[in-house]
């Protein structure tokens, strides 16, 4: 039996960085003492989401990984607290900017980064403007408390990402998020499509997922109302644990790794792919040709 407790976490974020990184790391604590192992905190949280609108000045948030204060702030908590984070950021690497992911394990040594491989582009959501596509590809990281999958808020739309972590051998699978409504369509309401598909992942890999969106309204040119609702899917795709839609949250649920492993065996889901058959899937079209 191999026990593992998950937390995803979800706050409100302001221009205060010092403040916002504050709150973080609080609610790190708090999850830690309510027994997390590996505590997920939100896309981007350091500052407000600053990609709702395209302005040049705010490149100027980005820092390289090495000597970033904040990863090194993280890196520290979790050998404190003995947990594994993902910490998000703004990566500035060379004349190049990304939306990473720095893997921190429960010594505080940092594993490694993921780069957000799919990269929105829509009203409220200019991550374009900031972003160039990860170049690291999909990756699993060997952690003391397992093997973890993590990749970033829209990637978590895209089947073959969660498919692809899973056949690196992912225990278990990771989205940092900051998702809400649409500024110009204000019918559209993607929170339930939002956990369903990865609700879908975890039952389509016998993989638990963990979810963790910000809350609260944010006004710059556009006006976003975050959706909150961070949630935890066990291997069936049943959320066991979802925080509200606008409170500042923590939420746990511990799973047996080693059960979960027998069980994936036994659905034979991954015994029984074709792969001789999904060439479709490296085209944009359809088409082998």
């Amino acid at each position: 039996m191999r026990e593992v407790t998950v937390a995803a976490t979800q706050m409100a974020c302001t221009w205060d960085v010092g403040a916002n990184i504050a709150c973080a790391m609080g609610l790190v604590r708090e999850a830690a003492s309510r027994g997390a192992n590996i505590v997920l905190i939100q896309e981007l949280f350091e500052t407000p989401y600053f990609p709702a609108e395209e302005r040049e000045d705010h490149f100027a948030l980005a820092k390289p990984m090495d000597g970033h204060p904040t990863i090194a702030k993280m890196s520290a908590l979790a050998r404190e607290l003995e947990v594994v984070l993902p910490v998000s950021f703004f990566e500035r690497a060379g004349n190049a900017y990304f939306n990473s992911l720095a893997i921190v394990d429960a010594d505080g040594s940092v594993l490694g980064v993921y780069r957000k491989s799919h990269i929105p582009d829509g009203p409220g959501y200019e991550e374009k403007y900031y972003f160039s596509p990860g170049d690291t590809g999909f990756r699993v990281w060997k952690t003391r408390y397992g093997n973890i999958g993590a990749a970033i808020c829209w990637d978590q739309w895209f089947p073959e990402c969660a498919r692809a972590m899973a056949l690196q051998d992912a225990e278990i699978l990771l989205y940092p998020t900051a998702i809400g409504d649409e500024p110009l369509a204000e019918a559209v309401d993607s929170r339930a499509p939002w956990q369903r598909v990865m609700q879908g992942h975890a039952a389509a890999n016998v993989i638990p997922v963990v979810a963790s969106n910000r809350i609260g309204t944010e006004e710059s040119a556009s006006k976003l109302t975050f959706y909150g609702s961070s949630f935890i899917a066990d291997a069936t795709g049943e959320k066991v644990a979802e925080a509200p839609v606008d409170e500042q949250a923590v939420v746990t649920a511990t799973f047996d790794l080693d059960a979960l492993r027998a069980s994936r065996a036994s659905w034979g889901l991954f015994r029984d792919r074709r792969t001789d058959l999904y060439r479709r899937l490296l085209t944009l079209d359809g088409t082998t040709e």
